[in-house]
């Protein structure tokens, strides 16, 4: 009987998922300029990725290849800018978790599970930075191929029809990459807004 009211307590209090990604877009309209604050890192770092990824393809069908020192070089600079992307995400995220100390607190007062707050924050951040990934690697790729453009004239078009898989391949690259980051960013975040005690959460002056 006991095992019985328990398994009813459970699924009282452990929404479905389709109950956490409502709760965060909810969330995301709310605090939309946070979340921009938040996409901006993953943007500009998968922009400036996008437009490397895109500088070498036209570069390797046009046959005027990169120097290897400029190749490292641009290399670690892609990595530095994605290190740096994460970096905001997290700090982001933090000051989002410090924002919601109260709203925590409350869920957690009315029965909800670690899991829930962890999958409520992951899924806001997912969305934040798959959005932020399509938009870097669309501005990145298509700013680099108006620099190109000018650059190469005539030539540009026959490289893009050349290069025209590897580019597509590049901007399915680069979203994974600045989702994947977003998620790993949100994770300490969303482990520590999980772990908060609800009456110190509901106690905050925030």
């Amino acid at each position: 009987m006991a095992s019985k009211q328990e398994a009813g307590i459970r699924r009282q209090i452990e929404l479905p998922l389709s109950q956490a990604v409502k709760m965060a877009r909810d969330s995301i309209r709310v605090r939309f300029w946070r979340s921009m604050i938040t996409a901006a890192g993953i943007f500009l770092g998968i922009a400036f990725l996008e437009s490397v990824l895109m500088t070498s393809a036209i570069l390797k069908s046009i046959g005027d290849g990169y120097d290897d020192v400029v190749r490292t070089r641009q290399n670690w600079l892609v990595v530095m800018s994605l290190l740096v992307s994460t970096v905001g995400v997290v700090n982001s995220m933090l000051m989002s978790v410090n924002e919601r100390y109260r709203e925590i607190g409350t869920m957690k007062c009315l029965g909800a599970l670690d899991r829930l707050v962890v999958k409520v924050f992951l899924i806001e951040a997912g969305f934040t930075g798959f959005l932020a990934s399509v938009v870097g690697a669309i501005v990145g790729t298509g700013a680099m191929a108006l620099v190109l453009w000018v650059r190469f004239g005539g030539k540009f078009w026959g490289a893009l029809s050349g290069a025209s898989v590897e580019v597509l391949v590049n901007i399915g690259i680069g979203i994974v990459i600045g989702t994947v980051l977003a998620l790993m960013a949100a994770f300490y975040p969303a482990w520590r807004a999980a772990k908060m005690p609800p009456a110190a959460a509901l106690r905050s002056e925030f």
